[in-house]
């Protein structure tokens, strides 16, 4: 495995990576919600929103993305 050369502006401009770290977040607020156990919001919210952003993620990383965001 070997890294791309242009690694660091892939890291910074690809929507694929961004929605990757967000359904992270998701996936950790979701067990945190699990272990608190706030009033107000049900089982599964947050796992559910983290699988729409992995399926969005997928999609992104299929599409082109260039780096003129103008």
């Amino acid at each position: 495995m070997k890294l791309i050369e242009d690694w660091r502006a892939v890291l910074a401009k690809a929507w694929s990576l961004k929605f990757n770290a967000a359904a992270g977040l998701l996936g950790a607020a979701e067990v945190y919600i699990a272990l608190v156990q706030p009033a107000g919001i049900p089982n599964g919210v947050f796992a559910g929103i983290a699988a729409l952003v992995s399926t969005l993620a997928f999609g992104a990383r299929l599409l082109a993305q260039n780096g003129n965001d103008k």
